[in-house]
């Protein structure tokens, strides 16, 4: 089993969870993240002065999968997200060790 972490576009979430639910993912997290890269923030104006933002907004999905779907999973992660401009996001890939579903105590494969 594994765990994929997606940091991507906030505008980018409606695209991203159609194509994971057209490829059959039945749950995800979704978390607003804040944080930068090789974009390194940038400046705005607001009521006349110039600031400087650091942290640009950011989401973070997390899905939980099986090992074998990984890669198709990526890939519509990917091509969902991507729209050639830096600042696209990052795709992370985590083993899990176990899972459990706190209602009906189901583990692994079943509690997924």
């Amino acid at each position: 089993m594994k765990l994929i972490s997606a940091i991507i576009k906030p505008f980018k979430l409606d695209d991203v969870r159609e194509a994971v639910a057209d490829f059959g993912v039945e749950g995800l997290t979704v978390t607003e993240v804040k944080g930068f890269g090789r974009q390194k923030g940038h400046t705005e104006l607001y009521r006349g002065a110039e600031y400087q933002v650091d942290f640009l907004p950011k989401v973070k999905l997390e899905i939980a999968t099986q090992s074998e779907n990984v890669d198709r999973l990526i890939e519509a992660i990917s091509s969902a997200a991507y729209t050639g401009k830096i600042g696209d996001g990052k795709i992370f890939v985590y083993d899990l060790k176990q899972v459990v579903r706190i209602r009906t105590g189901e583990m692994d494969s079943e509690a997924i």
